[in-house]
């Protein structure tokens, strides 16, 4: 991951997440979260469900529930620190596997054409641009045709126009990436790869945005 990025999450960012995620949000995440992924994501029970930046694993226990037994979610990550705490929390879900890979990298072959849904959670803001290329190149192996690729992440807008709060957030405690991506043509891109729009949801006034792609290969062409 490029230098400017601060997805990859370590140390004590690492073992005090849920923490500092709970206050962040002034304790609105863990219904937030559970919202996005039951009310706004088309699970079906037997799903395939890849997740690109597992994190703690609270998001990988969410799409167990929903996808059910005959369902598998595998949650892919490059920190050590995060990988840890995932594989605890998630240890009694035998429909869960926590696996270390760097999502710039292709997967390994067994998943090839593999899962219906793909997720990915503030994690594609921190990608450079020739980073998400790479990203999208490997993720189109592993899908299948019609598959979901879902994206929770800042929404696209004009940093000026945003409340004082989130500008400051933005500006000064984010990634340089982040304010990059404001203006960054997610529509477009991601459409010269298969993915179409067919759904999103506006959150916290706007500024955060759920979209979801559904991965169509020819209809870029």
């Amino acid at each position: 991951m490029s230098e400017r990025s601060k997805v990859v999450i370590t140390g004590f960012e690492a073992k005090y997440y849920d923490e500092l995620l709970n206050i962040l949000s002034l304790f609105q995440y863990p219904r937030f979260i559970k919202r996005v992924i039951f009310e706004e994501t088309d699970v079906k029970n037997g799903s395939n469900i890849a997740e690109l930046g597992v994190g703690n694993g609270r998001n990988a226990i969410l799409f167990s529930q929903k996808t059910g037994d005959k369902g598998k979610v595998v949650g892919f990550d490059i920190s050590d620190d995060m990988i840890e705490k995932a594989r605890k929390k998630t240890q009694k879900y035998p429909n869960i596997e926590i696996i270390k890979h760097n999502i710039l990298k292709p997967y390994p072959g067994k998943y090839k054409n593999f899962f219906d849904i793909a997720f990915m959670s503030f994690v594609f803001h921190g990608l450079e641009d020739y980073e998400k290329e790479k990203m999208l190149e490997n993720l189109k192996v592993i899908i299948k045709k019609g598959a979901k690729f879902y994206i929770l992440d800042y929404a696209q807008t004009n940093i000026e126009n945003t409340p004082f709060y989130y500008r400051f957030f933005i500006k000064h405690l984010e990634c340089p990436l982040a304010l990059e991506f404001l203006s960054y043509n997610l529509d477009e891109n991601l459409k010269k790869h298969g993915f179409i729009l067919t759904n999103r949801h506006f959150h916290f006034k706007n500024l955060i945005s759920y979209s979801e792609y559904t991965f169509l290969p020819n209809a870029s062409k």
